[in-house]
């Protein structure tokens, strides 16, 4: 049996930690709240603006029976969102796992993959797997729409200089305070819903949001001008919009999923800290009923000695 001094030491030990989880639980808890109103703020602008484009500029989404084109490049690149720090769960480890298990599958494929990694958690596990990539730890350390865009605009240049034949997202999508859940989408190039949930490429599922990525090339059919909607007056010609809107729409995607998974990261931080402050109560009354026992043998021993020595 420990001490009475080690078990007290042990209570101002736990003591301690408690005030640095309560402290860290409502840092959390504040950040969380501006990151939640900026995701939910954003998240029905993109999916609106994703689907209304997704029906009016590509026929698939009309129900018209085009294939969308099949890129002839194998090479698979794969934006891996994390954070930059820990204490906050599963969060990290989760989309790792996750973005390891599409690799295997990819690669299985007969795919070349490439791992570009946001987020210091992130760089340095797939660092350890053999995927080291420059830095973009700030996208999650100090986001901006700037920021994002030229992200955005460094992948769209990829993919339009036949770099990659295709971009996937993967990241923690925010769907409560209590709930992050990993999603894989595909960025580049366009697939609407129902084609991402039928894909026959492994490790890709259907996106967690009805909106999704956007084409950068028109399609023959598309850039034609003819309207494959009659629901829809285009003003200026499908060509124009193409060019002009949906870069800008791909660099707001961007966006949106790094709000997303910095929201999930505060929520999972917050949970996390708040587990850790309720097993420090929970330790701390354990202690706390061990001390005083301890204390109250000590007393009575000592009383029985005085006893003792009083008869003799």
């Amino acid at each position: 049996m420990a001490s009475l001094r080690e078990i007290k030491d042990h209570i101002s030990s736990v003591r301690s930690t408690l005030k640095i989880t309560s402290a860290m639980k409502l840092v959390a808890s504040a950040k969380l709240r501006k990151a939640q109103q900026a995701v939910e703020g954003m998240r029905p602008y993109t999916e609106a603006l994703s689907k209304m484009l997704e029906r009016v500029v590509c026929p698939v989404a009309t129900g018209e029976g085009q294939e969308s084109p099949v890129a002839t490049n194998t090479v698979t690149a794969i934006v891996a969102v994390a954070s930059n720090s820990s204490l906050c769960g599963a969060f990290n480890i989760n989309v790792i796992h996750k973005v390891e298990e599409t690799v295997s599958q990819l690669k299985a494929a007969g795919q070349t993959v490439e791992v570009i990694s946001v987020g210091r958690k992130m760089a340095e596990a797939m660092r350890k797997a053999g995927f080291p990539s420059d830095d973009y730890s700030d996208l999650v350390g100090h986001n901006s729409f700037d920021k994002s865009a030229s992200f955005a605009q460094t992948l769209i240049d990829a993919f339009n200089s036949g770099k990659y034949g295709r971009v996937l997202l993967i990241y923690n999508h925010f769907v409560s305070t209590a709930s992050q859940k990993v999603a894989v989408e595909q960025y580049l190039p366009f697939g609407t819903s129902a084609e991402l949930a039928s894909s026959p490429q492994a490790g890709l599922t259907a996106p967690p949001t009805s909106g999704g990525p956007l084409p950068l090339h028109p399609r023959a059919d598309m850039a034609s001008g003819e309207d494959t909607h009659s629901a829809y007056i285009l003003e200026p010609s499908r060509d124009e919009i193409l060019k002009t809107l949906l870069p800008q729409v791909m660099r707001l995607r961007i966006h949106t999923v790094l709000l997303d998974s910095i929201a999930a990261e505060h929520a999972a931080r917050t949970i996390a800290m708040q587990t850790a402050s309720d097993n420090a109560e929970d330790l701390l009354g354990e202690l706390s009923l061990e001390y005083n026992k301890g204390r109250q043998q000590k007393i009575t021993a000592e009383i029985l000695d005085l006893v003792g020595g009083a008869q003799q």
